[in-house]
């Protein structure tokens, strides 16, 4: 059956505007993947200008390259860290493949190298002024560069402020928000089934022993799931460095420990000294050994899922879940 013409004038309006009318991403994903830029973004170095959505991002701390890749962000450069090197860790799961496939090595976290940053012509430059405020103007000469304050305890800022530069807020908040209610569900499963037990942290590096308190990375964590710490580490501070004399204060009712892969085997020297010392022998049951790298240098939410799975296993309650 033939339209009447004014109808069949009326259709042809109506696809016309639909062709020309519609939302940005409908008309041009460009234009989309711009919606909010350019930005100003305020950081520990001052004002950044980012003119559009990057898509380039080079993170010369690791706790960035984590960021970045949770929201959905290709880091192209990233510096190798004790034993992040030459590669991305594998705890980064398939975000390695999905937005980190173009990733390279641009130097070590103490000596970034400049040239190879530029050749690699990124949009966006993120690191800690703790880590590289001498390199700001030059950086800043590369591409927009933002800096955090520092890292660690700041993981979770530090986050949102990368959000902030590439637009993501949105993303960043759902993402924050997943980890901390499964924090929250491993938690309170824990301290129904071990009757609020105690979880003590112990790290041996390249120097005097650690016990990590409430506001490092890994303490953070544990705060989150509303886990309980012994005396020693119920403070709001980074760690308590003890002595062999004192390893009654790494006691708890689980203890986790760590030990960092040195090149000079001094950290499993002192690992070694510590369990053959008498004072050890009746923590040595309790104790469970975690990676380094998850534990300690993975600053960001990718680590924080490993922490959580980690402590699920070992009390035998559900792992965590994204919501």
């Amino acid at each position: 059956m033939r339209l009447p013409r004014f109808t069949a004038l009326l259709a042809v309006a109506a696809l016309a505007l639909t062709g020309c009318g519609g939302t940005p991403s409908e008309e041009d994903p460009a234009a989309a993947s711009s919606e909010g830029f350019p930005r100003t973004v305020e950081h520990a170095m001052g004002k950044t200008e980012v003119p559009a959505r990057p898509k380039r991002v080079v993170a010369l701390d690791a706790s960035f390259v984590d960021a970045t890749l949770i929201l959905d962000t290709p880091v192209v450069g990233y510096t190798d860290y004790r034993s992040i090197n030459g590669k991305l860790p594998d705890y980064l799961g398939d975000d390695r493949t999905t937005y980190g496939s173009e990733a390279q090595a641009v130097g070590t976290l103490a000596e970034p190298n400049l040239e190879k940053i530029a050749a690699l012509n990124p949009d966006l430059i993120i690191t800690a002024k703790v880590r590289h405020e001498k390199l700001y103007d030059q950086l800043s000469k590369i591409a927009p560069t933002i800096m955090s304050e520092t890292t660690g305890p700041t993981w979770k800022d530090n986050i949102r402020l990368e959000a902030k530069a590439l637009g993501e807020e949105a993303k960043a908040e759902r993402e924050l928000s997943s980890y901390e209610k499964a924090a929250k569900l491993v938690g309170d499963a824990i301290n129904a089934k071990a009757g609020n037990p105690t979880i003590s942290i112990v790290r041996f590096v390249d120097g005097p022993t650690r016990l990590y308190q409430k506001a490092s990375f890994s303490g953070i964590v544990l705060k989150d799931a509303g886990l309980a710490r012994p005396k020693s580490q119920d403070v709001e501070d980074f760690a308590l460095e003890i002595s062999p004399e004192r390893i009654k204060d790494a006691d708890g009712d689980a203890i986790f420990v760590t030990e960092f892969a040195d090149e000079k085997g001094v950290s499993a020297k002192t690992a070694a000294q510590f369990k053959a010392n008498p004072l050890w022998k009746p923590l040595a049951p309790k104790v469970h050994e975690v990676p380094d790298l998850t534990w300690m240098t993975a600053v960001g939410l990718q680590g924080a899922w490993v922490i959580l799975t980690d402590l699920a296993k070992t009390f035998e309650v559900a792992a965590p879940v994204k919501a």
